[in-house]
């Protein structure tokens, strides 16, 4: 798997772009950084560039970035809608593939430190990158915007940044940090009454009682005689874009307005567009394989891509997953074994007997293939249910009950490539037996392979079995694994005799 991380800079300048073209030269200089959108806004006079790559690409283009930007941007004659505090105004880091967020937190603070050391930038961090309970949500951070920050930084200390001076400069100050996706989101409404879009905003934001991971402004758009419900929605998992449309639908209605459009600043991960699409739509049994786009783009796997994922510092895939591999190479070389005796004139004397080995052991094989990407799936289930929030008591039942849900199917899939790896195991003396002999060593890999992966699957059974502490399952999954082991112990040990005879 590719290192990829994600940066989302917001810098105080939508109207000139011949600055913000500068900016992302700034940026675009950097081998190894991508350029993957621009959004410039005349109201809010804010831009939002993306960009994603290696790490340290990406953390030498944000750099460049605030920089630049530094240099062509004043702050005492900026004027916008949209709260800011500097010209580099946001400035989050976001993992994407290969890389932890604790990696993102540690890009982030180094980028601060650096900002204030040689740019002489105040720097507050912030999200997960946060080093105070008050600086981990933005709007405290850019409370009272820049004019206020440039009275306050010196005097308060719950101003104090947490890199650079007590003092702003034209540049303002940067807020830097490090986040999960989040979707910027508007919504238009058929009104220039700001109070209304206010109302709205404050029955939608978390904060003051609506959607959880749903931050809102209502804001007046005056170009276009609007105003407009202006969004980050930071887990568009459990506060889907679809959930937070229509709250706003029903919130201006009460007001006797209704919603113009809306639109996305930024980039939108595709499966919260699919999510919409499954709601509105109401399709039945949807999944993301009837998206014709995905089995097109889908990249051709290989040996080396599948390695990079497994070494990369993420919890996925791993050992489970690696289990079921190994499992579907043992069953893909006794595949190989029985398909070579059968194209070989003279070789294959059990034709009927050798197609049907064959027959079973493709079966073992698509099957074990599939639970290598169903098992990091099932542990994916369980790093999100141990992530949910357990403040409340009732957040703890939910979050108790979810926990136990993805533990149990993270048993059941290692539980899969047990019978699965047997399966394939119990194939072998029969191809040791019909299949050319000069195979023989090649059937012999498939016979440890397919041990291993029992081994390994029983491993992860059990450690699962350990963290679920259901007794009646675990007394259930331990009395099969027990009878798969003392069947595999018995076959490798027939296995291993009359390889010693052949080799």
């Amino acid at each position: 798997m590719r290192r990829i991380v994600e940066c989302v800079p917001n810098f105080s300048e939508g109207r000139r772009k011949e600055v913000v073209d500068e900016i992302v030269k700034a940026i675009t200089s950097v081998s190894g950084a991508s350029l993957l959108d621009i959004e410039m806004d005349a109201d809010h006079n804010r831009s939002v560039v993306t960009f994603a790559g290696r790490p340290r690409a990406v953390e030498e283009a944000a750099f460049r970035s605030i920089q630049r930007a530094a240099e062509l941007i004043d702050m005492d004659e900026h004027e916008g809608e949209h709260p800011r505090i500097g010209a580099a105004d946001v400035i989050p880091f976001v993992p994407i593939s290969g890389v932890t967020m604790d990696q993102c937190v540690e890009m982030a603070r180094r980028l601060a430190e650096k900002v204030g050391r040689e740019l002489d930038i105040p720097v507050y961090l912030y999200e997960r990158a946060a080093t105070r309970p008050d600086r981990v949500n933005l709007a405290d951070i850019r409370r009272g915007e820049y004019e206020a920050l440039k009275k306050e930084i010196a005097t308060q200390a719950h101003r104090e940044p947490d890199f650079g001076p007590r003092r702003l400069g034209k540049a303002g100050a940067s807020v830097i940090g490090a986040r999960e996706a989040l979707i910027a989101y508007n919504v238009y409404l058929n009104t220039d009454d700001l109070e209304i879009a206010q109302a709205i905003a404050r029955a939608v934001r978390h904060s003051s009682g609506g959607l959880r991971y749903v931050k809102a402004l209502g804001l007046e758009i005056e170009q276009r005689g609007l105003v407009q419900v202006s969004m980050n929605l930071t887990d568009y998992a459990r506060t889907p874009v679809h959930r937070v449309f229509e709250l706003i639908k029903r919130e201006a209605a009460r007001h006797g307005v209704s919603v113009v459009s809306s639109e996305i600043v930024g980039l939108i991960p595709r499966q919260a567009l699919l999510d919409a699409a499954e709601f509105y739509l109401q399709i039945e049994s949807f999944t993301t394989k009837m998206v014709l786009e995905d089995h097109l783009e889908a990249p051709g796997a290989t040996p080396e891509t599948f390695l990079d994922e497994v070494a990369a510092p993420t919890p996925t895939p791993g050992g489970g997953s690696g289990a079921a591999l190994a499992g579907a190479l043992a069953a893909a070389l006794t595949s190989m074994v029985c398909s070579l005796t059968l194209s070989r004139e003279g070789e294959a004397t059990h034709t009927d007997e050798l197609t049907s080995l064959l027959e079973t052991a493709e079966a073992q094989r698509h099957e074990l293939t599939a639970l290598v990407d169903e098992d990091a799936r099932a542990y994916q289930k369980v790093l999100r249910a141990y992530r949910l929030p357990k403040a409340s008591a009732r957040e703890k039942q939910e979050r108790s009950r979810a926990v136990k849900q993805a533990l149990e199917e993270a048993t059941r899939v290692p539980l899969k490539v047990a019978e699965g790896a047997v399966k394939v195991l119990e194939l072998v003396p029969s191809v040791l037996e019909t299949g050319m002999p000069s195979a023989a060593s090649d059937v012999g890999v498939a016979a440890y392979m397919a041990h291993a992966a029992l081994k390994g699957a029983a491993l992860n059974v059990r450690t699962n079995l350990n963290s679920l502490r259901d007794p009646v399952l675990s007394e259930s999954h331990q009395r099969q694994l027990s009878s798969l082991e003392a069947l595999a112990e018995e076959l490798m040990s027939a296995v291993e005799e009359d390889l010693a005879e052949r080799i």
